[in-house]
């Protein structure tokens, strides 16, 4: 009979063994198979040693584990480990049970716990024993519990207005759709796991029950073995299996012990940049409590009776840390002075230098020196990588490929104030507060929160600062809830989308150009410069821009131009045929759900004035009105954008093609907001809806 084997020269089965035993699932299988069989088959002294080594050990890596991770997400899988360590600590006790009751013996590691740490003597042991389990029932697992109840929760509570805040960031471009569900899953992971660890908590209570129980279990019927079944003196019994049932108890309620003060490490942990140990003596070095405590224990060296050496040796301590704290807290406000210092500024003194003045950064973010620590690019989420995320939301939207933004420090504005500059220009400005949030308020709020009354800065919607701590109950409240860093990024966002056309450039629209050519060259080709030069292909995209028309097809930008060139150059008529040839775009951007355009009219004898009063002004159409005429339309149209935008639609003026581009130059300094299309703008498949008319009385 032949064995096949591999080419290798390995047999087949070998093969199947190893690759079986690479996989953590087949290992958690066997591992699962072990426990059931310690219930169930006697085991020898030194595997019941190998078990209690293993325990201990693993008790170890757990709370070493809570202590270095940064947030509880890190070691989601705590309650099912805490569960696994449960079974093994009870297959331990039942072997170890096994073992005192057939043989008298339960291993070397029990003996000694028995001997050694309670001094042979029974009655040490058991208050010992009872100590430890009051700790651990009493304190811990009743502390960790209740954290562990409450904080599942207040996650539960927390969730709906968790997932409206990542719809918000959604909605606003500052995260994608593949974020959005990472942070949704993040929440769900969350919530599950404080409602698995408040669960788990009762193992942990079980498991301190039944060590009792077996403890008395243990010590009566080994008492009843001893005496009846082998003969020996009641007082050797007790000795003998008391010692033994006592050892095993510390041996397994130990690691019981330092897996529940896991637990409560685990479930009072709060998310945080660094682990355990660095945050805790980072938050409790302070010179001004390490000096007077160390005077304080000094003192009390001076107490009759009171030794003298245990006080010294703690006083002493603490002045050497009070010692190290404080020398640690000057260098670092040396850092601090040393980095505020204004660096030696050179004189600009040959022309070359002179003209880099020249040279205006088309858009700049100014903040005040509170803020910096939102450019901060260790952070995880700062102001440079949401910047790279609103250029791609533009670029997608818009078409328009943000310029460099120039972000500077500024130390002549407010701490808490930043300020955006267009082409050296400020347009923008606000205050921001880093060690709070933003809690914007539904239309339905029935309850007010305590805060700072503010206003949102990009809608001008009001607001309150609130604290971190207050976020859950203001989104149980129906607010939205906003980080700082999103309430500046939403900012900066509508103030480029309402400055588009100033930061398209003449050099960005050659580099655009440049880039079709090269892909579509026939689009290019034969338009410009031949038909049109670059400068009046910039004013048609500005003119698109500045009604948030999106030239990211361009080409099919040039193609109307090179069919429109030949009648007028006129870039304001351009981009009305450009507008045209966009309805389906235009159209999708103000249609609702139901592909309808939610809109109010001219009415027809305003309508007819105002074609009479037509007139071709500078060589763009306009009105020649008087001026209380013009006064009146302004606040007829108000009111009418007033009312649309009270129903909750985008506030649109529907009128004839002819007087759209002139009726927009009226409006356009008072009512910025105001969309207006032509008839001829409705693309195919939209439905209009008219919710009234602009009068002219």
């Amino acid at each position: 009979m032949t064995t096949t084997t591999t080419t290798s020269g390995k047999s087949p089965i070998l093969v199947a063994m190893q690759s079986l035993l690479r996989s953590n699932d087949i290992v958690m299988a066997l591992s699962l198979v072990l426990l059931v069989g310690m219930l169930l088959i006697p085991l020898p002294p030194f595997l019941v040693d190998l078990a209690v080594a293993l325990s201990i050990a693993a008790s170890i890596g757990i709370v070493l584990l809570t202590m270095f991770i940064k947030q509880p997400m890190e070691f989601s899988v705590f309650p099912t480990v805490l569960l696994l360590v449960t079974l093994l600590r009870l297959g331990i006790n039942v072997s170890v049970s096994r073992l005192i009751l057939l043989n008298g013996e339960a291993g070397q590691i029990i003996s000694t716990f028995g001997n050694l740490i309670v001094g042979g003597n029974y009655v040490v042991g058991v208050v010992i024993f009872l100590i430890l389990m009051i700790i651990q029932f009493v304190v811990i697992n009743s502390g960790a519990g209740r954290v562990a109840e409450v904080a599942a929760r207040f996650t539960l509570d927390a969730m709906p207005g968790k997932q409206m805040a990542i719809d918000a960031d959604l909605n606003a471009g500052l995260i994608d759709e593949t974020q959005a569900r990472q942070r949704r899953k993040s929440i769900e992971t969350e919530a599950d796991f404080y409602g698995a660890m408040d669960g788990a908590s009762k193992f942990v209570r079980g498991d301190a029950i039944a060590a009792i129980i077996i403890m008395l279990v243990n010590i009566i019927g080994g008492f009843v073995i001893g005496v009846l079944q082998r003969g020996m003196p009641l007082v050797t019994a007790l000795q003998t299996y008391v010692l033994l049932t006592i050892g095993a108890g510390l041996a397994i309620q130990i690691p019981s012990l330092l897996v529940s003060a896991a637990a409560g490490l685990i479930v009072t942990r709060s998310t945080s940049e660094s682990s355990l140990g660095t945050e805790v003596s980072g938050q409790i070095s302070n010179f001004n409590v390490l000096a007077v405590g160390a005077g304080i224990v000094a003192l009390m060296m001076l107490v009759p009776g009171l030794p003298t050496l245990p006080f010294g040796l703690v006083s002493l301590g603490l002045g050497v840390g009070a010692f190290f704290v404080n020398k640690e807290q000057a260098a670092s406000t040396a850092l601090q002075e040393a980095a505020s210092l204004p660096a030696p500024s050179s004189e600009l003194e040959t022309p070359e230098q002179m003209l880099e003045m020249v040279v205006v950064d088309p858009i700049e973010l100014e903040i005040g020196y509170s803020l910096i620590p939102i450019i901060d690019e260790d952070s995880q989420d700062n102001l440079l990588r949401r910047i790279t995320t609103i250029r791609r939301q533009l670029m997608n939207e818009m078409g328009l490929i943000l310029p460099v933004v120039r972000i500077r420090d500024n130390l002549r504005l407010p701490p808490q104030s930043y300020r955006i500059k267009i082409r050296g220009q400020e347009v923008a400005s606000s205050d921001i507060l880093l060690d709070r949030v933003l809690a914007i308020p539904g239309s339905d709020i029935e309850e007010p929160l305590q805060g700072i009354q503010t206003s949102e800065p990009a809608f001008g919607l009001p607001a309150l600062w609130i604290s971190d701590a207050e976020q859950n109950q203001a989104e149980l409240k129906g607010y939205t809830v906003v980080t700082p860093l999103s309430v500046l990024c939403t900012h900066f966002t509508e103030v480029v989308r309402g400055y588009a056309s100033e930061l398209l450039s003449r050099q960005l629209v050659q580099e655009m150009l440049n880039q079709l050519r090269q892909r579509v060259p026939a689009s290019v080709d034969g338009v410009v410069p031949e038909l049109l030069n670059l400068g009046e292909i910039q004013s048609v995209l500005r003119n698109l821009l500045r009604e948030r028309i999106p030239i990211r097809d361009l080409s099919g930008i040039l193609e109307v131009l090179a069919n429109n060139a030949t009648m007028t150059r006129d870039p304001h008529i351009l981009a009305e045929a450009v507008r045209q040839s966009m309805a389906n775009t235009i159209s999708s951007q103000y249609k609702d759900e139901n592909s309808t355009l939610n809109v109010f009219t001219l009415a027809p004898q305003l309508e007819a004035t105002l074609r009479s009063a037509l007139v071709n002004s500078e060589g763009s159409p306009g009105f020649q009105i008087d001026a209380m005429m013009a006064q009146r339309i302004l606040v007829k149209t108000g009111e009418q954008m007033e009312a649309l935008a009270q129903l909750g639609h985008f506030p649109i003026l529907l009128c004839p093609r002819e007087l759209r581009l002139a009726f927009r130059r009226l409006v356009e300094q008072s009512l910025p907001n105001l969309i207006v299309m032509a008839f001829s703008e409705v693309g195919q498949g939209t439905k209009v809806k008219a919710h009234g008319m602009v009068k002219s009385e």
